[in-house]
């Protein structure tokens, strides 16, 4: 019977089902204390970069992130465990503060979602805090919850009324994001356009970039659906029922810890016992932690928006005034017939009319929404302007007492003069219906930011690339391109294979590794070369190879790099066993190039009908042992030719090759950086730009010193692709063998223009 649960007298043993509850009150603290660490980690990254409207990039309303909240807000949907003390009590009312904290830190998050997942998401949110908003119902109706019943009742209004906030600005961000689209592309038509036309010679490579970006940001910034939701009135509303809620908990601990005699508790202790006191901290910590991001964004908008502080007064009309976007979707369903496969026409008819009114509920809805948000905000503009008119007037005072006034406003006109030669990218700010007033504060605000990661940027230039490039050839066409292939190597009665970037220079670097009688510093300073150019290389392929064809080439390349940069091996071969034994070059390259080719043998014996395919879509280490067979034979016959005399000079020239291969793939830089600016979605399309802005910061130098000689004559659609460099190289070696006409000359010369153009 004991093992039933019950005892040697046959009675229900409720004690021993009661143990495991304290260490389960551990389990709801650390999902608490998880909560927190999410939001605290969002609000570090909104101050560190700035972004006081706090994006939502470590906790969002997912799947994860629900079932974590489920956990840490278990007492309040625990119906019969006895909560008899004040710390249980408070405990109670701390689970259901943050919920609240939840919702209004998390609403920016909508904004990265798809249609689908906002959906279930909201879904499954509304049910969780509909449970709990029972499940307190039940508690405080049968006296598990008999104190703080006052402030219970106002955080389940304020959870109510957030969820109902949440869930209709969930609809329209699709609404907002293919607005924002259209106005998007037709934007990025013009700062093409304009690019197009300052593409003046007297200007660098970098500078047009520079101008060209802080436009792209503009564009990209203001645009962002977190962003938009962030300044949003329902969000800054959001934000001041969630300060709310987290003062309603303030209040209610501050009056159980200084005013302990003003409450009358139940004898007895808790079945959580010492666990509750865990939780009701790191609960406590959770809301303060989580009101930091919706508290700021709420004073945020208002300071914007506040007369006192020189901004532009919103008309009255638009407080009362709701814009078309907030009820777009709901109107245009209203006019989309319902997919049931129902005949009959009046319960067609019928249905039809029962949708038409649910979506005029939830029109009535939104609209009741809007104007109570623009209500709050109205409120909050009114009281914080006091706030802020008094903190202005005490500054004014203190400054004027300060004897150096005088060259404070000397540098604050400096300052203005400064700003106002800056350029003018308010045209470049998207904004929504009612946020004129926006335009002027969200361009000062972000003007100056790509400036400020472009500095920050230059601060880490890739000193070892930037050697390794001053070895390259550009004046020449940058010969390496066709040096390290160049000869008709012993067929392998295959397809030939494309060229590749980032797999012809891990390749040659392989090779350069396991040369003997060879400085090891010079292997060292040739590894950290290759090592910062082999990111950008990746970065550029992975970016204007639009089709795809190049993928697996890519895949074989990271697995190259991989072992020779830390193992100093290819595949299986060890590069450095060879010149420690006293190999000779040749004997080297013979054994690379039969490494590889029985690599190749074997998979042409067991998958003889994959190579039937296109050979980019060979296997990964096929396509290395492939580039490795024909760079070995290449390198192999050049030897034997004696065209290199020592080891350190074969040494040299395959680092001249890489180099070379390395200065024509980063000549791509400005295009990668264009397409980096309009391809992306919309949702990571912020950070597509800051990213390339980054790329920019890192590349000035190598840019400038790329672009100082003359390119070859290739449009940006064959610059990307290494063949095409290729072939351009030895027709003009076929054309200067050849006489040529005075007609000819003057069609050379005009292939060998420089192309600059944005995509």
């Amino acid at each position: 019977m004991a093992k039933l649960g019950c005892n040697i007298d046959g009675v229900l043993n409720e004690a021993k089902f009661s143990e495991p509850l304290p260490w389960i009150g551990i389990y709801i603290a650390a999902a608490s204390l998880a909560c927190a660490i999410a939001m605290a980690a969002d609000a570090i990254h909104g101050f560190r970069h700035w972004k006081l409207w706090f994006p939502c990039k470590y906790f969002t309303i997912n799947a994860t992130s629900l079932t974590i909240i489920t956990v840490a807000i278990k007492l309040s949907v625990d119906l019969n465990t006895p909560m008899p003390r004040g710390e249980d009590q408070l405990t109670k009312l701390s689970s259901t503060a943050l919920i609240c904290t939840i919702m209004g830190n998390s609403m920016p998050s909508l904004g990265t979602m798809e249609n689908k997942e906002i959906l279930t998401n909201i879904i499954a949110l509304g049910i969780l805090v509909i449970t709990v908003i029972v499940n307190i119902c039940i508690q405080l109706a049968t006296g598990v919850i008999y104190v703080f019943c006052m402030e219970h009742a106002i955080i389940m209004f304020l959870m109510l009324v957030l969820l109902l906030v949440l869930s209709f600005t969930a609809f329209i961000v699709p609404t907002i994001k293919h607005h924002l689209e259209l106005k998007y592309s037709k934007k990025y038509e013009i700062a093409e356009k304009e690019c197009s036309k300052t593409c003046a010679k007297d200007r660098s490579v970098v500078d047009k970039l520079k101008e060209d970006l802080m436009k792209y940001w503009m564009m990209a910034h203001t645009c962002s659906p977190q962003f938009v939701m962030g300044r949003s009135v329902t969000c800054t509303a959001s934000g001041a029922l969630c300060l709310l809620s987290a003062a309603t908990l303030a209040e209610a601990m501050v009056r159980y810890y200084l005013m302990p005699g003003s409450f009358r508790f139940c004898k007895g202790e808790s079945d959580y016992k010492w666990s509750i006191k865990i939780i009701l901290y790191a609960q406590a910590v959770a809301v303060g932690l989580g009101t930091i991001a919706p508290a700021i964004r709420w004073f945020i908008a208002i300071n914007f928006r506040c007369p006192t502080r020189g901004r532009k007064m919103s008309h009255k009309k638009d407080y009362y005034r709701v814009e078309g976007y907030w009820t777009k979707r709901f109107v245009e369903m209203k006019g989309c017939p319902l997919d049931i496969k129902i005949r009959n026409p009046r319960c067609r008819r019928v249905i039809h009319d029962a949708k038409v009114k649910l979506l005029n509920l939830c029109i009535g809805i939104q609209t009741g929404i809007v104007l109570a948000s623009k209500f709050i905000r109205f409120i909050s503009i009114y009281f914080v302007s006091i706030v802020l008119l008094c903190y202005d007037q005490c500054r004014n005072c203190l400054m004027k007492c300060r004897p150096n006034n005088s060259i404070r406003n000397e540098l604050g006109s400096d300052s203005a003069s400064s700003s106002s030669s800056k350029l003018d990218l308010s045209r470049f700010v998207l904004y929504l219906e009612g946020e004129d007033t926006l335009v002027e504060i969200m361009m000062k605000e972000n003007r100056d930011a790509t400036d400020y990661w472009r500095q920050r940027a230059n601060k880490r230039q890739p000193k070892h690339l930037m050697k390794l490039l001053e070895l390259s050839r550009p004046s020449e066409g940058f010969k390496g391109l066709t040096e390290f292939d160049s000869f008709k190597v012993p067929s392998l009665d295959i397809e030939e294979a494309p060229n590749s970037w980032a797999l012809s220079v891990v390749t040659l670097t392989g090779i350069a590794v396991a040369l003997p009688n060879v400085n090891s510093s010079s292997i060292k300073h040739l590894i950290d070369g290759v090592s910062e150019g082999f990111w950008y290389v990746r970065h550029i392929e992975d970016n204007l190879d639009i089709q795809g064809n190049l993928t697996n080439m890519r895949k074989a390349a990271d697995v190259v790099w991989l072992g020779v940069e830390l193992y100093r091996k290819w595949l299986d071969v060890d590069l450095r066993k060879p010149s420690l034994q006293g190999t000779t070059p040749k004997e080297i390259m013979e054994l690379l190039s039969d490494s590889a080719k029985n690599i190749f043998m074997e998979f042409k014996k067991t998958k003889v009908s994959c190579l039937l395919d296109s050979p980019s879509k060979w296997p990964a280490k096929v396509l290395a042992a492939n580039c490795m067979y024909r760079i070995s034979q290449s390198i192999l016959i050049d030897y034997e030719s004696r065209k290199f005399q020592t080891e350190e000079k074969l040494f040299e020239a395959i680092t001249v090759m890489i180099s070379d291969i390395l200065a024509a793939c980063l000549t791509n830089l400005q295009r990668f950086i264009s397409i980096k600016c309009s391809t992306s979605s919309i949702e990571v399309r912020e950070e597509s730009v800051r990213h390339a802005v980054y790329v920019l910061g890192k590349t000035e130098k190598i840019l400038n010193l790329l672009h100082q000689k003359e390119l070859p004559g290739l449009s940006p659609g064959q610059m990307a692709h290494m063949d095409e460099w290729r072939s351009f190289h030895k027709l003009n070696s076929f054309l200067t063998e050849t006489p040529l006409s005075p007609e000819s000359e003057s069609d050379s010369c005009f292939r060998s223009e420089v192309y600059l153009t944005i995509d």
